[in-house]
């Protein structure tokens, strides 16, 4: 036998060894989830995840009765503050932006200036605070802090319809305001001949807006499920859907391992796997050549790969994440006492995690989709409440529990899910892996444009797939 031959039939060898490991991988793979499918299976009416309690206020709990009455609440306003914001906007001190870095290095110094020139000079405070107050808000106390919740019912429709009832939750570094446009799209009849309205309920993250930071350590995503809980069982609500992005998806995910008796249905547009990530492996890793075995679609292969790219992106928007997460105290300080930082750190993030392209444009896009009066009143929620710091520790307080390695991050969820993948998300997690968490996926779109911040962007793209959603679970459960 040549040289030749030998060599050939050497690779031919080679060939075949490779395609060998690569179908023991896939038929290990398949082997292995589908075990770890029946035994998930075999727990599906046994495992929720307890709620426990707890005591966020000052000192120790009072003996008497905790007060249980809902207060009518509206956001406060005074001349003084917006006479403080431009006090302090007058002798900011900005540094020269390095040439053609545009957003690429944070927020762009030239168009902060902008910004802020029309924020100290035509920003109307006062109108902004009638916006904010013209749906019913509401305060309550709950395990010895106060919560604010927005609490919107329909108005003007038959007897005959019942209301669905739909508990929204906001994320960082957003607020209840995000929802204030879907929210007309949700409480009132959409088409000729609609009848299907929804009770919409929005409360605030306690350390977020106007509900009560915390006082103890420790308060993170499963307490604020508990408290949404609690919340929902003091307005008299015991079905009820969920809905959430951000932290908002986190928490109602708890909430529906809580209570899965409550939660009718949960409809996230920030969809992710936090816990049995070895399982994923095979079709992180084999999913572009064999899409169709891991139940990969074009559209998936498209937004997820190569993962090296989507792992530059998700190293590059963390940043602040890591900070957070560990010292949020220190860098509280900066944004506390400086309007000027608190906006450009905000609204940073209303850029890129809109749009990832942004980044290329010299005023980070944001007045493509949003209005300077909107950006600037979800900054002054933050100023006026004086909540950036508490709103940064629950970074921390998640991150400290490790929400990769606890019980619920491993808790599979019952409960029908729906999910809305916005193509300009800061992750794309493909329907298929989501299975291995969301066990009932009743629906799961991809949606034609938007990003991160959803119900603000996009609201009616969102409220039509929470209708649809809300539909299927509903024809679902009337099924024999």
């Amino acid at each position: 036998m040549c040289m030749s031959s030998c060599i050939a039939h050497s690779g031919v060898q080679v060939k075949d060894m490779a395609a060998g490991v690569v179908v023991a991988v896939v038929l290990v793979a398949l082997v292995f989830i589908g075990l770890w499918k029946l035994l998930g299976d075999s727990k599906r009416d046994k495992d929720f995840l307890p709620e426990g309690d707890g005591w966020w206020g000052k000192g120790e709990p009072s003996q008497t009765p905790a007060d249980q009455t809902v207060r009518p609440f509206k956001v406060p306003y005074s001349p003084e503050t917006m006479q403080d914001v431009r006090r302090r906007l007058a002798s900011v001190r900005l540094a020269e932006p390095l040439e053609g870095s545009r957003f690429h290095y944070g927020f762009n110094s030239t168009y902060l200036q902008r910004v802020l020139k029309y924020w100290a000079e035509e920003f109307d405070w006062e109108c902004t605070v009638a916006v904010l107050n013209k749906y019913p808000q509401y305060i309550t106390n709950i395990e010895g802090i106060d919560v604010h919740f927005v609490h919107v019912r329909p108005l003007g429709v038959p007897e005959s319809t019942k209301p669905k009832v739909l508990l929204m939750t906001h994320g960082w570094p957003g607020s209840f305001y995000e929802f204030y446009k879907i929210l007309p799209l949700l409480v009132e009849p959409q088409g000729p001949g609609a009848t299907e309205v929804f009770e919409v309920i929005c409360p605030s993250i306690p350390g977020y807006s106007f509900s009560e930071a915390p006082h103890k350590q420790g308060f993170n995503s499963l307490c604020a499920a508990r408290l949404f809980c609690k919340l929902m069982e003091r307005l008299g609500h015991d079905k009820y859907y969920v809905q959430g992005g951000d932290w908002g998806s986190l928490i109602g995910t708890n909430m529906a391992n809580m209570r899965p008796w409550c939660v009718k249905g949960l409809h996230l547009n920030f969809a992710t796997v936090t816990g049995g990530l070895v399982r994923l492996l095979p079709s992180a890793v084999l999913g572009p050549w064999m899409p169709g075995l891991f139940g990969l679609t074009p559209t998936d292969i498209k937004r997820v790969f190569p993962c090296t790219q989507l792992l530059k992106n998700v190293l590059l928007e963390s940043g602040y994440m890591h900070i957070q997460g560990t010292k949020p105290d220190t860098v509280g300080v900066a944004l506390s006492d400086s309007p000027a930082g608190l906006a450009a750190y905000i609204l940073e993030k209303f850029s890129t995690w809109t749009k990832r392209e942004n980044m290329d444009q010299e005023d980070g896009g944001l007045e493509t989709l949003f209005e300077l009066d909107e950006l600037l009143c979800m900054v002054m929620i933050y100023w006026v409440s004086g909540c950036i710091t508490s709103s940064m520790r629950f970074y921390k307080e998640n991150f400290s529990r490790n929400i990769f390695k606890s019980k619920d991050a491993h808790m599979p969820v019952w409960v029908p899910t729906g999910v809305a993948a916005f193509p300009s998300e800061l992750v794309h997690t493909p329907r298929a892996w989501l299975a291995s968490k969301y066990r009932s996926i009743v629906s799961y779109e991809y949606m034609p444009r938007g990003g991160h911040f959803a119900a603000f962007e996009q609201p009616l793209l969102l409220a039509e797939d929470v209708r649809s959603f809300v539909k299927k679970v509903e024809e679902l459960a009337v099924l024999p």
